[in-house]
């Protein structure tokens, strides 16, 4: 079984956000990049997938300017076999991506696809279900857990009421959540391997697909910022207050 994996180069979640003076977007001058995090839960199931002797082949796809080169070597420094760079430069939206990975999808011939439930720089989630309509393959999103069977695939998946399993014949496609699997650390001879293994660049007219935004962002500000709390000396107090200032009663 192979299976594609989709990457994205998003600014690390551990870096403060900042957003342009003009409003016009996030700053991302200077800024430290690194994979998805739910991306790198997806690459994870993936490469434990082949270990167990459940696929064959894992390739890592990404789509985005020439630095996203450096999202794939990670992936591949985790065990990915081999990395696909579709090359774009500024915002793609994801139906623009779903269209991509689709045209991959097709000319791979995966019997997996599987991406992060979202991106944390927009947190769209949308891509996964957009991919698996375009596909016509059926979907298993927000997974926690993955055990294929043969020709079908046991997804348990997270929902507001639980836990949530179904079943879905192959090929399909699959979310990741958090708490799918913990994603490995690259060691150091791994890191070095990635840099000779296959990494091939494609543009989006490659694949027949217009990138063109649909979409205008109009303004980005700011979060506004949160109040001070204040400390109150009896319940009495507290119930005045949250009917005089918060209208909560």
């Amino acid at each position: 079984m192979k299976i594609l994996v989709a990457v994205k180069r998003v600014v690390d979640f551990n870096v403060r956000v900042r957003v342009k003076a003009d409003g016009s977007g996030v700053d991302l001058a200077n800024v430290k990049m690194s994979m998805n995090p739910f991306d790198e839960i997806a690459v994870e199931e993936a490469l434990r997938l082949r270990e167990a002797g459940r696929a064959t082949e894992v390739v890592a796809v990404s789509i985005g300017p020439a630095q996203a080169q450096e999202t794939i070597r990670t992936a591949l420094a985790m065990g990915a076999d081999r990395g696909i760079l579709v090359r774009a430069e500024g915002t793609v939206e994801p139906l623009a991506v779903a269209k991509l990975l689709r045209a991959i999808a097709v000319a791979e011939a995966p019997q997996l696809v599987i991406l992060g439930k979202q991106a944390i720089d927009d947190d769209s989630n949308q891509t996964g279900q957009m991919l698996a309509a375009l596909l016509g393959w059926p979907q298993g999103t927000f997974a926690s857990k993955v055990e294929p069977d043969g020709d079908s695939v046991k997804v348990t998946r997270e929902v507001d009421g639980g836990l949530q399993t179904i079943r879905l014949s192959l090929p399909a496609v699959v979310t990741t959540d958090l708490r799918l699997n913990t994603p490995r650390y690259a060691s150091l001879p791994n890191i070095m391997k990635a840099k000779k293994k296959p990494l091939d660049e494609k543009t989006a007219a490659d694949y027949g697909v217009d990138i063109a935004p649909r979409l205008t962002v109009l303004k980005t500000s700011d979060p506004p910022p949160r109040k001070g709390g204040v400390m109150v000396g009896s319940v009495a107090e507290l119930v005045a207050k949250l009917k005089t200032e918060a209208g909560v009663l």
